[in-house]
């Protein structure tokens, strides 16, 4: 049998559910998830892999009008995402009408690739209103194929992974078959921090933190995690730390539950936090934590 493998990537608005989708299609959790907007910063991939066939999952920042430089190298990781895809997976949620942005809804109508849309959070109306709505996106997009799921309750997510077997090219595998990522531990201890960050407070405050691992020790009983977060102002230090510290403290206990089960070994965590000034506008800052090339 002939053996498929191709990269697929996962665009759409911010909050239409792209992380949740990426983690029920690899079967665990990758991406990180909140109901605020620009959760994703990065690109991640997910790897799902078979005897027969190799998906690599890219999940993008959902599309926005930049303000500031970070908001940049974010939408260019979605632009990226149109250049090396086999397939596009586009999803939207009930309502919806097109993307923030008119020019990548241009670039998705002009495609020359498999285009499957996904029609997100199916399971919030009745079943006319689903065929209303695939109506609808049929006349906007002929050449995609159209599926309703519910990323949250996994509600035609194997569909989803057949559908999108059936138009990948045949290749040998990119990645070894017992991988599932492309990104380290460390980029996954600073996401899990950054996700309570973006639980636990409000306004601007969690889109003005980045989280650094400066440093790893892994012992025989126990592994010392030392992560900076960076915030824009002295103010912000005070919000993040809380009353007698307990904001700080909540933080640092949620991640290092997280993290332990991630790793699998009991964690000490320290996260000190420093004052960047304007690091969302610093390229050499932006650079450091990993945006753009």
């Amino acid at each position: 049998m002939e053996h498929k493998a191709g990269f697929v990537n996962i665009i759409g608005n911010p909050n239409v559910g792209k992380s949740t989708l990426m983690n029920a299609l690899i079967g665990q959790k990758l991406s990180i998830i909140t109901r605020k907007a620009q959760t994703t910063r990065h690109r991640i991939k997910g790897i799902l892999s078979s005897e027969n066939y190799q998906i690599v999952f890219s999940d993008t920042p959902g599309i926005i009008k930049p303000v500031y430089k970070l908001q940049e190298s974010m939408m260019d990781y979605v632009k990226s995402a149109f250049q090396d895809a086999d397939v596009i997976l586009y999803i939207v949620e009930i309502g919806e009408k097109t993307l923030k942005d008119e020019d990548f809804f241009e670039k998705i109508k002009k495609l020359d690739i498999p285009l499957i849309l996904l029609l997100n959070k199916i399971d919030l109306v009745d079943q006319e209103k689903v065929l209303q709505e695939i109506d609808i996106w049929k006349n906007k997009l002929p050449k995609a194929e159209v599926l309703p799921i519910s990323a949250l309750n996994g509600f035609n997510v194997k569909e989803t992974i057949e559908t999108i077997v059936n138009v990948l090219p045949s290749s040998p595998a990119y990645f070894d078959k017992g991988d599932i990522t492309d990104k380290s531990e460390r980029f996954f201890i600073e996401e899990i921090i950054r996700e309570k960050i973006l639980k636990h407070y409000k306004k601007e405050v969690p889109y003005s933190v980045e989280i650094e691992v400066e440093e790893f020790f892994e012992e025989e009983e126990i592994i010392r995690i030392r992560a900076i977060i960076y915030v824009l102002r002295e103010s912000q230090k005070g919000i993040l730390i809380g009353h007698k510290g307990l904001g700080l403290k909540r933080i640092g206990t949620e991640a290092r539950k997280d993290i332990e089960k991630m790793l699998e070994k009991k964690v000490f965590l320290a996260t000190p936090i420093k004052v960047k000034k304007d690091w969302r506008n610093d390229n050499n800052q932006l650079k450091k934590f990993g945006y753009g090339s």
